[in-house]
């Protein structure tokens, strides 16, 4: 189903949906302005602070495989600069896109990124990395083979890396199938370099509410004094009921309690955003896509700051 701006505000329509579902419409997130960062398809949104100035990174689009821009502060003006990713890898279909890109700095000093591409021969999504030795690359790619590609997983998806007492983590999203589980948040542990995976990997969290419809991705960590909050997104990319929540834990590894009610989402940003998701959070703010056009057919970035109380996030 999909909202479109008529008779009946967004806002109220999908508030309606929610309620039907038995979901929450927080009040006081309404009163929190979004800030439109870049007004064109920029999509899964990364951004990177470097001695530099901002760099953010977007899923494939007509401007090339990874997107990428710059700003001198956060609040822009942003730059369009172009393509990040020197090369289709090896394993990756020419024509498949790449989706939600990760970059990271090393100890050593290059970037790393991570990405996600369609395989070669109508396999399932992978997940890639590259290395550059500049924000802006151009990323190479790292090997002939992804870094994950777990076939009982229908896909994966969505890379975001994590280092947590001087050990690097990699989380990410399983796809599930419509005739098996569904989708899940997983931690899996990399060397130091970030290029190769250690240990097994431990689930997170999975889509178990009826609001998510089977659906959680694009994780994001952020560890506070008591606590680990992991933001994520749920629901169908392509609705208006696309939102962004987050859950808790003691520690990394869980166990991880979701929210009450989402963290961002149409209905509690007063319909100011349609369907708020694929988010980053840096220096307590947190960046997001959200659709455009009533036709959903690009997806922009915005950004909102983040409070906390007793360590649990807020916006505006």
């Amino acid at each position: 189903m999909k909202f479109t701006r008529g008779a009946v505000p967004l806002a109220t329509a999908v508030a309606a949906v929610l309620v039907l579902l038995g979901g929450h419409v927080p009040a006081a997130a309404a009163e929190a302005t979004p800030a439109k960062l870049i007004d064109a398809d920029f999509a899964d949104p990364d951004v990177l602070r470097t001695d530099a100035g901002y760099f953010a990174y977007s899923t494939s689009n007509a401007t090339g495989k990874v997107p990428y821009a710059s700003a001198a502060n956060a609040d822009g003006p942003w730059t369009p600069r172009g393509d990040a990713l020197a090369r289709v890898p090896a394993w990756a279909a020419e024509d498949g896109g790449f989706w939600a890109p990760d970059v990271v700095r090393r100890d050593d000093g290059r970037f790393l990124l991570y990405y996600t591409g369609a395989s070669r021969n109508g396999g399932p999504m992978c997940i890639g990395t590259a290395l550059g030795d500049a924000p802006g690359g151009p990323f190479e790619p790292v090997g002939e083979q992804p870094l994950i590609c777990v076939p009982e997983d229908s896909g994966d998806i969505d890379p975001q890396t994590f280092v947590d007492d001087g050990r690097r983590y990699l989380l990410y999203k399983s796809n599930g199938a419509a005739a098996g589980p569904p989708s899940a948040i997983w931690l899996q542990e990399l060397t130091a370099d970030g290029l190769t995976t250690t240990g097994s990997r431990r689930e997170l969290l999975r889509a178990d509410l009826q609001e998510e419809k089977g659906v959680v991705e694009a994780p994001v960590v952020v560890r506070r004094p008591s606590k680990y909050l992991l933001f994520y997104a749920a629901d169908t990319y392509e609705s208006s009921t696309y939102h962004t929540s987050y859950a808790t834990a003691p520690t990394l590894t869980g166990p991880f309690v979701k929210a009450p009610a989402p963290l961002l989402s149409t209905a509690g940003l007063g319909g100011q955003v349609d369907g708020p998701g694929g988010a980053d959070v840096l220096d307590d703010r947190i960046f997001f896509h959200s659709w455009l056009t009533a036709e959903h057919t690009a997806r922009g970035l915005f950004s909102l700051p983040l409070t906390y109380q007793d360590d649990l996030p807020g916006v505006g």
